[in-house]
């Protein structure tokens, strides 16, 4: 795949983010401005609760969905605070709630399907991804008990991070959220988040998702990218494809 072919996937299926501490409303309003780019609009934006109200408004008639966090990042608040922040979300207006399992307690045994499937009870039809924290369980076996048992409770997505920890989407992470999701039969997704910043980056899990799920199923509707400096590099690649040629003497 060459480089300009994966910048324009990676950007039609990009989830640009700001979960920074100190965002802020001004920082809302350039998120939204940012996501809709000269080479189309990225997936979705990602934000705080709060923000999900003023991004609605921003985005309106754009096409670009609204994802936001739950049980963020640490994933062990209590389950009746999830439920609410969850339907707050939904009657805000985002589309796409981003969920992180509570991945201590299933490190300690304790299964998270019934965590997925009350959240995803709530969501109906908007899209659940469940956030697993794959950097944290670094035991394969463990990464994938995770991604099975979220599967089970209904999750659209298998996102691999949150972004927070020192080690977030790695390719072999997501080959077995691939390897769950095709084991499984369901038709759910992967959002590969953290650490991808370079078009060769997103290249990596685009063709991992071509070899594992053939070519055609790695579209925004089961494929994204959870990221916010990668926006630049994707459009240097763009832009690049589009520069005039260098005239020689």
């Amino acid at each position: 795949m060459d480089a300009v072919t994966a910048a324009r996937r990676a950007l039609a299926a990009l989830d640009l983010t700001n979960l920074d501490d100190a965002c802020d409303a001004a920082a809302t309003t350039d998120l939204c401005r940012r996501a809709a780019t000269l080479h189309g609009p990225v997936a979705a934006v990602c934000l705080w609760p709060r923000f999900v109200a003023q991004a609605r408004r921003a985005l309106e008639g754009t096409g670009i969905r609204i994802a936001t966090v739950v049980n963020f990042p640490s994933g062990e608040e209590p389950l009746e605070q999830v439920r609410a922040d969850t339907r707050r979300a939904l009657d805000a207006g985002a589309d796409e709630i981003d969920l992180v399992i509570p991945w201590r307690r299933l490190a300690a045994g304790h299964p998270a399907t019934d965590t997925v499937a009350e959240i995803k009870a709530i969501c109906g039809p908007a899209t659940l991804k469940a956030i697993l924290e794959t950097g944290e369980l670094r035991d394969p076996a463990l990464v994938r008990r995770a991604a099975d048992q979220a599967l089970a409770g209904g999750a659209d997505f298998l996102k691999t991070s949150t972004g927070k920890v020192p080690v977030n989407a790695t390719p072999e992470a997501a080959e077995i959220l691939l390897q769950a999701i095709l084991d499984s039969g369901r038709d759910a997704g992967l959002k590969a988040a953290g650490g991808v910043r370079t078009t060769a980056d997103a290249a990596t899990y685009l063709a991992l998702c071509d070899r594992m799920m053939g070519e055609g199923w790695a579209t925004p509707r089961h494929f994204r990218i959870g990221a916010s400096g990668v926006l630049a590099a994707l459009l240097a690649t763009l832009d690049g494809a589009h520069a005039p040629a260098a005239r020689g003497y």
